[in-house]
């Protein structure tokens, strides 16, 4: 039997991509997850390195090792990618911030230190997406810092209520402060490197960065062991 395409060079283009997609998914809906997550992970990973302008369908196809026609499958467009990689972020970052605070005498200051340094070290490409996105005032941007915000006036608050800190600390600059400390870090992550013996993203560069800030916080803010209602303080 003769098959006969028309339309030129556009309909063999318009077959082979449809070709690749039923290749790509015929193997069921259990490698869906795998294959989006790939797609994924090598658009964070292009985005951070060379921005989102600059960041092509067919470039993210062929880091992930897939067809573009299975990007556009799962992401229809390059919006629909940025906005996936971003959801992902935002849960990444936010979800980990947002847990409860630990009860004391549980220095919630190192434990808090702990999950940003955590995010630098087991997801770089995520640190250096959103050096980028907080510089050039991205959506995915002003999203996290106001969702930290929020989170960090709360905790803030929870410490005044739990007799930790003075009860006169302004919680809206106190959230701001620490979330500066940590933000500003990635943003200026080129000439902070520029100024320590191995990149920050290296473990003891992480260690020795967040006792800086960890001691910075439980300095300026907390109270001192007299004061504090249980006779604790905050572990050095």
């Amino acid at each position: 039997m003769t098959i006969h395409l028309y339309g030129g060079a556009r309909s063999w283009v318009e077959l082979s991509t449809v070709t690749h997609v039923a290749s790509d998914v015929r193997g069921g809906r259990s490698e869906e997850p795998r294959n989006i997550e790939r797609i994924r992970q090598a658009a964070l990973q292009s985005f951070a390195r060379s921005g989102t302008g600059a960041t092509t369908m067919r470039g993210v196809a062929a880091a992930a090792g897939v067809s573009l026609g299975l990007v556009q499958h799962h992401f229809a467009t390059k919006a629909g990618l940025i906005a996936a990689v971003d959801e992902f972020v935002l849960e990444l970052v936010v979800s980990s911030m947002a847990r409860p605070l630990p009860e004391p005498p549980v220095d919630s200051v190192a434990e808090i230190g702990g999950r940003v340094t955590a995010i630098f070290a087991d997801h770089p490409e995520v640190a250096a997406y959103l050096s980028r996105a907080l510089v050039d005032g991205s959506a995915v941007g002003t999203r996290l810092f106001d969702a930290l915000i929020g989170v960090g006036v709360a905790r803030w608050q929870q410490r005044i209520d739990r007799g930790e800190v003075r009860p006169d600390v302004d919680v809206t600059w106190a959230a701001i402060n620490a979330i500066v400390l940590a933000l500003g870090a990635i943003s200026l992550r080129s000439h902070v490197d520029r100024h320590l013996p191995a990149p920050l993203t290296e473990p003891a560069q992480l260690e020795r960065w967040q006792r800086a800030v960890d001691t910075l916080l439980r300095d300026g803010l907390f109270v001192s062991r007299s004061e504090r209602p249980d006779g604790s303080a905050p572990a050095e």
